[in-house]
């Protein structure tokens, strides 16, 4: 995953390199810019494509929605939509649920660019994890969804959208 040098051996080797803080902040900036890089090839980045993954799940998100589980600021959901749907990836339709709302929801080629960035962002993903067996891989998930949301399919009272 990341070239380890002799120095920063020496660091991780110290109490510090079980700093789990540290650990996940330096496997996220790698991570990403791998991630940023794969997804490059389709006019993405990490938040576009993860704004574009739920507007093709099919649980017709709103921006607020999208705001929150995401951790974004809404004004940077604005601006990821704005620039989603400029390219015609998505559309802001209203809500079947509540006709108040506005939805975000993919459109065709929304689905075909997400889904050929799929498959590039999984392959990106196995490269990363090469030192990984695919049952730590999987484990390495599950753990991360249960600190995150409490249960290992992400499905919680606690973090339910409001």
């Amino acid at each position: 995953m990341q070239d380890i040098s002799v120095g920063a051996a020496r660091f991780a080797a110290t109490k510090i390199g079980d700093d789990v803080g540290l650990l996940l902040a330096k496997m996220h900036v790698a991570v990403s810019l791998q991630n940023n890089r794969a997804l490059g090839d389709f006019g993405l980045r990490e938040r576009s494509f993860w704004v574009l993954t739920l507007a093709c799940s099919g649980l017709e998100p709103t921006q607020r929605e999208l705001a929150i589980f995401l951790g974004l600021d809404p004004s940077q959901v604005v601006s990821l939509v704005d620039d989603l749907e400029r390219r015609g990836l998505v559309e802001r339709s209203t809500g079947k649920q509540d006709r108040r709302a506005r939805i975000i929801v993919s459109t065709v080629e929304g689905r075909r660019i997400h889904r050929n960035a799929r498959a590039a962002l999984e392959a990106c993903e196995h490269e990363q994890f090469t030192t990984l067996s695919e049952a730590e891989a999987g484990l390495l998930r599950m753990l991360l969804r249960k600190a995150l949301w409490g249960s290992t399919d992400g499905v919680t009272a606690r973090h339910a959208a409001p």
